[in-house]
Order: C-alpha cells, then structure tokens, then sequence
C-alpha cells in the first residue's frame, strides 16, 4: 500500500479544523472563539483545496494549502489559548502561502 503525506497532512488538518469550530461553539469565550472560527474556517476550506490540488496533479499547491493552513490556522489557535500578541505577525505567512497555492491552481488552469 502506498502512503500519500499530503492526504495524510489534509485529513488531519480537516479534523482539527473540525476540533477547533467545535471548541469555538461550545467552550471558549467570545474572543477565542472568534479566533477558533476563523482558523478553522480558513484550515478546513484548504485542507479540502489540498484534495482538490492532489486530483488536479498540482502536488505543490496541495503543500502550499496544508503549509498555509497550519501557519494561518495554528497561529490563531494558539492566540485564542493565550500565546503573546506577536504570535499574530506569522499569520499572514499562511495567508500568502495559501494565496500562492490558488495562484498555482489558476497558472494550471492556463496550461
């Protein structure tokens, strides 16, 4: 049997993200939880983009989604759990990688 780290990667990511929403609703304060929200909204809608990416053949956006989607998603969540303030300055990181990984998508989309 053949394992694929990337399914792997986006499986777990979809999980967590599913982890996070449902802590968001159901234990923590209005302000964790509007953190909790977003990085799972942002996590689930790209570990989603990483199966579409591995179907589509572009691996290197997949890597991009599940890379962006821990950063963006994971730095939120460890605000929401009290990390300092100046855990928010990576979270554009993940923004961009997963931006780049669309724009991957799209420059396939023109070949």
């Amino acid at each position: 049997m053949k394992r694929d780290a990337l399914a792997l990667l986006a499986g777990l990511s979809g999980a967590l993200a599913v982890a996070a929403g449902a802590f968001a609703a159901h234990g923590a304060g209005a302000d964790a939880a509007a953190l909790l929200r977003t990085g799972g909204t942002y996590q689930l809608v790209h570990a989603v983009a990483t199966l579409a990416a591995i179907a589509l053949r572009e691996r290197r956006a997949g890597w991009l989604f599940t890379a962006g989607g821990a950063v963006f998603g994971g730095s939120l969540y460890a605000l929401a759990f009290g990390a300092p303030k100046v855990m928010g300055a990576i979270t554009p990181l993940g923004g961009v990688a997963m931006i780049l990984g669309w724009l991957l998508i799209a420059w396939r989309g023109t070949r």
